[in-house]
Order: C-alpha cells, then structure tokens, then sequence
C-alpha cells in the first residue's frame, strides 16, 4: 500500500486469483501476430507493461470459434497452436506478480471482412444488419449455436492448459452475446429470444461452458457496456437488469464495464474515447452497476492518471480501473505512481492516433508521445553510448525534445536551441483549439524528458551558421520545423484570406462569415470550425477529400463530426479551393471538376498544410561533420513521425 494511493495499491480478491494493486490493462488488439499466435512483439509489449507494475493484463479478444474469425487478425484459440504462445506470455508477465487473463469473444455481425479480404458470412441471432459496416448476418441456427459454445469451452481449457489465471467473455459493444441481449437485434421466438430470460440463455450458456473448460482454479469475468449509447443499442437499464441477473448466478467472478457498441458510427466513439470526453466519463454507469451486484467491478474509460483512478476506488464506485492507453503512454506508471514519482508519468492525452489508429489501419499499436511502445523490442532499453559527444539539436518541437532527451539519457552532452520563447512547436497551436486542451501535454511530457534526461535548453536563441560554427558540435540534429503552405495559386484578390496559424494566434480578425479552406482533412478544419462558430461566426467548412478529419481516426473525427453538425456548421466536401474575391469563395469539385461557390463571406481561413523550414539545412550542405535532419524540417507530418525520428536518431548518434 502507498500513502498517496492507499486505495490504487491495495491487493484485491477476484475469485481464485489475488491481484496485487487495481490497475488494469484491459483487451486491446495489438495487431503483434504470427499466424493467429502472440508473437515476440506481442510478448515484450505486455512484459514491459507487468514489469512497469500493472496488477492485471487482459490480453486482446481471442476468436473461440473459427465462425467468428475475421479480417481483423486475432489470436485464434480455437486452435490447439494459440497454447504455447498463451503460455510465453503467462511466463512473461507472471514474474512481475502481474495476472493474465485471457480474452474470448465472437464478433458475431459485426465483421465486414473474413480474413481473405472477401464479404464474411458474418452470423448473429436475427438476420438484422449493423449500420457501421452495412452488413447483413445470417441468423444462427440452433445446431451452430452449439457449436459455437462448445468452442467457448474448447479454447477454455487451452487457456487452462497455457497457465494463465483466468478468462473474460465478451459481451460487450454490440459483439455476439451483446447481440443476443438486445430485443432490437435478437428478434427469435426460439428459446434464444422472444424473452429477457431467453435472450441471456445464450451468455449463461456460454459461462457455463468457460466455467467448465477452466475449471475452478481461474477467475471468470465478463465485459459488458453499460450503455451502448447508440439509438438501436442497449440502454443503461437493460444493461443494469443484465448485469444483475448474470452476477446472480454465481458463476462469475468480476464484471468489466465499459460504454458503447462496434454496430453504429455514434456507439462506436465510446469504444476508445477520445479526448473529447471527460476522463471517468463512464464511472458513473459502473456505480450504477455496482450498487446493484455483488461482485468486483472493473470500469474503464477514460482513466488516464493514478490520482483519478484513486478517487474513483476512494469513493466506491469501482474496485479496478482500466488504465490501458495510460499504460501505451508510460508502461512504467504504476511503478512512478507507488514511488512517489507522479510528475515524472507519461499521462496519455487520447489523441488516439497510434494505438486505435494504426489498429484500425492493420498496424501494430504505439503511442506518439513514447513511440517506444510496440517496439519494445528494438528500443526498449537506451544503450549507452560508446564515447560521449557533444550534440547540438536546433529546434524545441516534439522531433527537438525527443532527440535531445534520447541522446542525453544515453550519455552525450546536449543542448537544444529554440528560436523562441517556449518549448512545443506546432503543439502549442494545436492545444488552442476547443476540445484539444489536453494536447499541450505532450509538450509538458517531452519536456520533462528532457530535464531528467541532463539535457541543457536555450530558448529564444536563433541558430546560425555563425553560431554552429562558433560551437563546433561533434553532431547536429536540425528541427527546424515548418510554417503554413500558402497557395501559389487562385486568384483572391481584395479577398481577406488568412490562415489557420494566424487566427489561433490572434493575428487576424475573421469577421461573422467564414469559410474553412480546408486541404488538410484533419483535426485543424473540425478545430477551427468549432472554435469559429463559439466566437459567433457563421460557418462553412470545405473539404478536399470524402470528409472533414478524413486523415484522422473515425473514434477522434466521428463525435467532432456529430458536434459540428449540431452546431449547424456547413461541411462540402470533394472542394477544391479556386480563388475568392471581396465577398465570394470559389471552389472546384475534385471529381466532376465543376463550380461551388460560397456568396456573403468576409474571410476565407486556409489549412493548406505546411512546408519544412530548410535555410539552416540548406547553408549546412558543406558543414563537415555528422548532421541529422528530422521532424517537419525533413518532410512535414504529424507529431507522430516527429518523435518517432527524435528517437530514432538519438538512439543512432
């Protein structure tokens, strides 16, 4: 027990198993597999998450039947090969007194794709499509339902035999057996349907299956939502009488509780919420939950520092928090938290980009602030340099800080220069932005790296030729950074165009009529349209590609698009911006290559991305010695690829 966290570092009883402290990092696909099995990756991913102190991992859903394995690459225990891999995990994390609990599910409709890349032959109780991904299930017979639950009790007892401590059924977003609760999705008259009773036949057999396969040696949980948050979906009260009637039966032995479901576009935004909503948002559907059983309860979402997850223990509202993307962030949290070292974590800012974000894309997770993540095996250990050198690095960005904090916590003497007063670069903009507060942290994040690291900054200090010459570093690192893209070309003349930097720094004005230039497709358009309409603008956003924030994650660009369209922002897409004159925007189609034209408009604010800062770089093109260029000085990107290449050379000088 920790004085500051009495509550967070208390041990728990979950049935058989002792956890030693209530932080848990809950089932997220990694996209770490080598032919349905835990790769090598995978398993130094979660070794260093029971190694920075977490008392329980929840490894990713499993398929338990080969019906349910999809497009989406999972760990197939219905396969007798899923076992050693179970196993080298357990004897990874195990060591660290940190439990491992597999994770079993079936999508049920809720997969598009079967693992060829074809249409899968998607299964559900009723023959009801999802509206996410449009898909029309086949309706499950009895004789399949069976089987399916025989596959539950198979992939059990290989989870058994693997030695992990225990098993979580998914009955949660929307998937398989959320499906079968739901009156509005399970339409049976069999008895699989037509009552409350009958639409958790389907879950209690399931249980009843799991519990036999595991035997009683392992904890049994279930994860459901509370709430699914969508307008066909399970409302908290259904959900509520769920989960009561389940805890009654004496076959479980905690409840996860998260919000939302995979079968809608606005459900869906809950699965990973962004940081668009409160931390803790969900607690109080736990609470809800947890009056009424008499079981642990995990909850989760949003749940990004020890502080909050102490005072959600402290006031009885769950037993264990989920603190997953806050483990991607900084895995060594739970251990700075019980030392006394709480300004030195990592805290996650749900921006969503690398860890959802390159799921959902086919990649292997990570985390833009700590790029470390997911490739804990290439960079999971600084190795310490060979002969110390002196490293100059020019630019106080995310690339900067991230390269100078690597190569002074390897050993060399380094300095950063920033031209101006602050540490941050573009982040400093970005933060600005409503709903994007949370941002700035990844600039407090990096720059207490950097301290802790040894490394000395010099800020409002331009770097000159002169200067480096002056210095004589052994090694440069150019970061110089990037600035707006203004485009060269369309004719906007005694048309009052700015840009997105411009209004974010107060520099101009952008009177009630505005029109969004938007050629980025990010987070800046949605950004700027909701800051404009708050200050009063009237606005119209227009997009040159299929939808605003169409480069970003769905989970972080779905609830802004929702936002936006309440607040009665006009979004065009396919826009293609032409030119503008004192009153009127003009704009081309990009497919049918015809005119839109935007009347009664005082400023026209452009987000036409950037270009690199290059003059250093280019009056270095004869300097003799080892130089580095990253971050948008290279090629303008995002923070991502910025930190990424901070590591990355402060790893190699």
């Amino acid at each position: 027990m920790t004085a500051a966290f009495p509550n967070l570092f208390s041990s728990l009883d979950v049935g058989p198993i002792q956890l030693k402290n209530r932080i848990v990092s809950t089932g997220h696909m990694t996209v770490m597999l080598e032919n349905g099995t835990p790769s090598d990756a995978m398993i130094a991913y979660h070794a260093a998450r029971a190694k920075g102190g977490a008392g329980l991992i929840i490894l990713e859903a499993a398929r338990a039947h080969v019906s349910g394995d999809s497009g989406r690459p999972a760990i197939r225990a219905y396969e007798d090969a899923c076992i050693p891999g179970y196993r080298r995990l357990a004897q990874a994390c195990q060591p660290h007194g940190c439990k491992v609990i597999a994770q079993l599910s079936h999508p049920g409709r809720e997969m598009p794709l079967a693992s060829d890349g074809t249409q899968a032959v998607a299964v559900a109780p009723s023959a009801i499509p999802n509206e996410r991904f449009h898909v029309m299930p086949r309706e499950l017979s009895q004789v399949m339902i069976s089987d399916i639950i025989k596959g539950f009790e198979d992939a059990a007892t290989r989870v058994k035999l693997a030695g992990l401590d225990g098993i979580e059924v998914v009955a949660s977003h929307g998937y398989l057996i959320a499906q079968f609760f739901n009156p509005r999705v399970n339409i049976r008259t069999d008895d699989y349907g037509a009552s409350f009773d009958n639409r958790l036949r389907f879950a209690r057999e399931v249980l009843a299956a799991v519990r036999a396969g595991s035997g009683p040696d392992l904890a049994i949980g279930i994860r459901l939502s509370a709430d699914e948050m969508d307008h066909t979906g399970l409302e908290s009260s259904e959900c509520l009488k769920i989960a009561h009637a389940l805890a009654s039966d004496g076959v479980l032995d905690y409840l996860n509780v998260t919000a939302g479901t995979s079968a809608g576009l606005s459900g869906s935004t809950h699965i990973v919420p962004s940081m668009a909503f409160e931390t803790g948002y969900t607690v109080p559907l736990a609470a809800a939950i947890q009056s009424q059983v008499d079981l642990p309860i995990l909850v989760t979402g949003r749940i990004n520092q020890p502080q909050i997850a102490e005072k959600i223990l402290a006031s009885g509202q769950s037993d264990l928090c989920g603190m997953t993307r806050a483990l991607i962030a900084d895995p060594l949290m739970p251990l700075k938290a019980q030392s006394g070292h709480t300004e030195s974590i990592r805290a996650c800012v749900a921006c969503n980009q690398a860890c959802i974000g390159h799921m959902l894309n086919g990649y292997s997770i990570s985390c833009i602030q700590h790029p470390e993540t997911g490739r804990e095996l290439e960079y999971g250990s600084l190795t310490p340099a060979a002969q110390p050198r002196q490293v100059m690095v020019v630019g106080g960005g995310p690339a900067g800080m991230k390269a100078a904090a690597t190569a002074a916590g390897r050993g060399h003497q380094v300095t950063l220069y920033e031209a101006s007063h602050s540490l941050g670069g573009q982040v400093n903009l970005a933060q600005l932005l409503p709903r994007r507060a949370e941002f700035g942290g990844v600039t407090q994040n990096l720059a207490r790296e950097l301290v802790t690291a040894g490394a000395q900054v010099k800020l409002g200090v331009e770097v000159t030729r002169a200067l480096i010459d002056q210095i004589n570093p052994d090694v440069i690192i150019l970061a110089t950074g990037a600035q707006p893209y203004s485009l060269e070309t369309g004719d906007t003349d005694g048309a009052h165009v700015v840009t997105a930097w411009q209004v974010l720094q107060g520099q101009a004005s952008p009177g009630g009529r505005v029109v969004i230039a938007d050629w980025r497709c990010d987070w800046i358009g949605l950004g700027l349209a909701e800051q404009l309409v708050r200050t009063g603008c009237h606005v119209r956003l227009a997009v040159n590609g299929i939808t605003a924030g169409q480069t970003i994650p769905q989970y972080t660009r779905d609830i802004w698009l929702g936002e936006l369209y309440r607040m009665g922002v006009e979004i065009t897409p396919y826009a293609r911006f032409y030119g503008a004159d004192r009153d009127s925007a003009y704009f081309q189609h990009t497919l049918s290559g015809e005119a839109i034209e935007f009347e009664n408009v005082n400023t026209i604010v452009t987000a036409f991305g950037h270009r690199p800062v290059t003059k250093l770089v280019e009056e270095l093109q004869d300097w003799k010695r080892e130089q580095h260029v990253i971050g948008d000085s290279l090629c303008t990107r995002t923070v991502e690829e910025a930190v990424l290449e901070g590591l990355k050379v402060g790893t190699k000088v």
